[in-house]
């Protein structure tokens, strides 16, 4: 028997940061689900794959790039994608950046770039579609957190302080947009294999820890976010804001492993 109300089906998405890696999961999970979704990036080649793969499975697209550093495209994305489909109900942030480094000697430039992708690009969205989601009295947002919104990962402070803001973002945006109908939530993904990750995964002592430290004993695949993704986008989560649900494989449940 099918849950009731966990179902995407006819609903519009836009997944920023939706192509490449755990964004790119979400928009072709989502699309599978049912949903039309708009994925974009400022890559407009990686928009133009990702749409046709989004349209491949049935459901309906639009390619379209965006900057969340340039908060004219993204209300560029919200007007195109309203003119298209006549509303925006689902927004996933997915848009991020890292750097290892040592803090002592870590370039300002770049912990300040890092800190304008990742938590004000994730503000500008929440901001632009959110004002969309407010006035329909209608919404779901989720946002992309990390491991390293609860736990300090070596030599990644920008990134880290980035994304322990987004966890507390997302309970702000909660909170007072909860009274509007709109939904504000995370998922905090563990550690998955991504093509740009999988030499540090397989070949370093960093990869190695992290395995160690996960109860599962394997590295997360991108389409095992989808599920989290579907519920907290559906109306069977009508009830669940403020949270961040972390799918981690217990990582963050772990102490001693053996």
């Amino acid at each position: 028997m099918a849950v009731k109300g966990l179902d995407v089906s006819g609903k519009i998405a836009v997944v920023v940061g939706g192509t490449s890696g755990i964004g790119r999961a979400l928009a072709l999970g989502l699309a599978e689900a049912g949903a039309d979704v708009v994925a974009t990036s400022r890559r407009a080649e990686q928009v133009e794959e990702t749409t046709a793969q989004i349209e491949a499975t049935g459901s309906r697209s639009l390619a379209i790039a965006s900057d969340v550093g340039d908060r004219a495209s993204l209300e560029h994305v919200l007007h195109e994608t309203v003119s298209k489909f006549g509303t925006v109900d689902i927004l996933i942030n997915c848009a991020g950046k890292t750097k290892r480094g040592p803090t002592l000697d870590f370039d300002e430039a770049i912990w300040q770039d890092i800190l304008d992708t990742n938590l004000t690009g994730t503000l500008r969205c929440c901001q632009v579609f959110g004002r969309h989601m407010i006035a329909r009295g209608y919404g779901r947002i989720i946002n992309i957190a990390s491991l390293s919104s609860f736990v300090a990962l070596y030599e990644v402070a920008a990134y880290a302080a980035s994304k322990a803001a987004v966890a507390s973002l997302t309970k702000s945006l909660a909170i007072e947009w909860a009274r509007h109908g709109v939904c504000v939530n995370a998922i905090a993904p563990g550690v998955f294999r991504t093509a740009m990750n999988s030499e540090l995964l397989d070949n370093t002592g960093r990869g190695k820890e992290f395995l160690l430290r996960t109860p599962m004993g394997r590295f997360g695949k991108v389409e095992e976010l989808v599920g989290a993704a579907i519920y907290l986008s559906s109306d069977a989560a009508s009830f669940v804001t403020g949270e961040i649900l972390a799918v981690d494989g217990g990582f963050l449940a772990g102490g001693v492993n053996q």
